[in-house]
This record gives C-alpha cells, sequence and structure tokens, in this order.
C-alpha cells in the first residue's frame, strides 16, 4: 500500500489531513509496468487516475509524443471526468509503479465522506485547469512564432478567410 505521506505530494489530496488520506487508501489499487508497457491506448476505455509513483511515462497523441513525466505526476484525470475515450497514450518509458483511483472509489468516497470527496474533485478541477491554462500558453506562443494553423473548418476560421 502507499503510504500517507508519498499521497500528500499529489495535488488531488491537497488540503487533506493525514487521517482523511487514511480514509482512502483502502480504494487506492497499485500497479506495476515494465518498460516499453502501454498503460492506456488512446482511444480505449480508462475509468481511473493514476499518480506515478516511481519510474517514468510518455504521453502521445496520434503517435507524437507530448511529453514525458515521472514520479509525483498523474495521467488519466480527464477521462474520469468526461467519460470519453482516452484522449492520449500512455507508454512506461522505465519501469513504473502507480496507486490508482477508479470512478467507482471516488464515488464510494462520496458516500464514505462528502467532505473528502468535495476536496478532492475541487483539486481535480483545479489540475485540469492549470493543465489548460498550460496549452493555451503553447497555443499562442505556437502562433506567435508562425507555426499555428487555423482548422480552416471552423466559422470563424472560414470568415478569416483561411
Amino acid at each position: 500500500m502507499v503510504d500517507t505521506a508519498s499521497l500528500q505530494k499529489y495535488s488531488l489530496f491537497g488540503a487533506l489531513l493525514p487521517e482523511e488520506i487514511e480514509k482512502i487508501k483502502p480504494f487506492l489499487g497499485r500497479v506495476e509496468y515494465r518498460a516499453g508497457e502501454t498503460i492506456i491506448a488512446e482511444g480505449t476505455s480508462n475509468d481511473r487516475i493514476y499518480f506515478i509513483l516511481e519510474g517514468c511515462v510518455d504521453v502521445s497523441k496520434n503517435g507524437v509524443s507530448l511529453l514525458t513525466i515521472g514520479e509525483g505526476e498523474t495521467f488519466g484525470e480527464m477521462e474520469l471526468i468526461d467519460i470519453m475515450p482516452s484522449a492520449a497514450t500512455i507508454v512506461a518509458t522505465t519501469p513504473a509503479t502507480c496507486a490508482t483511483i477508479s470512478n467507482r472509489a471516488i464515488h464510494n468516497i462520496f458516500h464514505l465522506d462528502p467532505r473528502i470527496f468535495g476536496i478532492i474533485i475541487l483539486n481535480l478541477a483545479r489540475d485540469l485547469s492549470r493543465r489548460l491554462r498550460r496549452m493555451d500558453d503553447l497555443v499562442v506562443i505556437q502562433t506567435r512564432s508562425g507555426r499555428g494553423e487555423s482548422c480552416s473548418s471552423c466559422s470563424t476560421c472560414q470568415s478569416e478567410g483561411a
């Protein structure tokens, strides 16, 4: 099982007291992956958030590597919220160990302690907001550097003559 101090470094558990983390530890899973093993394939279903405890993973979309993340980082949050197919492929680049929390576990935490549930959901919303802001910044940088492309299929791009 994952120790409480390790979980406290993840933003999803921010503002939770150690005894509150102890309450939700039974809902966590633990999975180990070999280097090169696909954890999530783009377009497939995923119902859990992964917390990287050890190792590194590559995040790619449409075969293009976007970034590598490691210990202390999370992935899988989007699919937990919108219940859509996975937006990216995640592959272990080194042997990796992850703690997981499933959609069902989040639901069970709601019934166990609505306050803990509320904090987790608020933290999740903040994490996703931060990622969206980073993506917005990247789009601005790419657009300013002349690498931005218009889609030519939406009404805004068509009206601009793209």
